[in-house]
């Protein structure tokens, strides 16, 4: 199974952060389901081209935090995620994402209305997007 993490060695997090916080995302939004096994340690450095270090230590923290589990001789699998944890992430997700937005607004010297006409525009965008 491939699973579809995307690294960059320009981006300024490390490595083992981009691949922990991407299969965080997925495991937490449900694309990476209940259940499902994970590709062996070795079998994800080689298919991400980094070292077999970076992938223990980020199936070990993620198994640490309750979002994998590991069987012996058998392999990683992903854990159950309750209702409360999707919910939390989701809405620090969305936070954090608006949160940058903001940022960035004001150093452009947006006002706070420009920023909501914004914000609702693109919500009329994605709706229309939907429909």
């Amino acid at each position: 199974m491939r699973i579809p993490v995307t690294i960059s060695n320009d981006s300024g997090k490390p490595l083992y952060h981009q691949i922990k916080e991407q299969l965080r995302a997925m495991i937490l939004s449900g694309n990476l389901p209940e259940g499902i096994l994970l590709p062996s340690i070795r079998e994800f450095a080689a298919d991400l081209s980094c070292s077999v270090i970076t992938i223990r230590r980020v199936y070990q923290d993620l198994e640490q935090e309750g979002l994998l589990y590991t069987r012996q001789g058998t392999g990683t699998f992903v854990a159950k995620v309750g209702y409360v944890q999707r919910e939390r992430f989701r809405n620090a997700a969305v936070y954090e994402a608006f949160r940058n937005a903001v940022e960035t607004g004001r150093q452009v010297n947006c006002t706070d209305e420009e920023m909501r006409e914004i914000l609702n525009s693109l919500l009329e965008e994605t709706d229309l997007i939907d429909e």
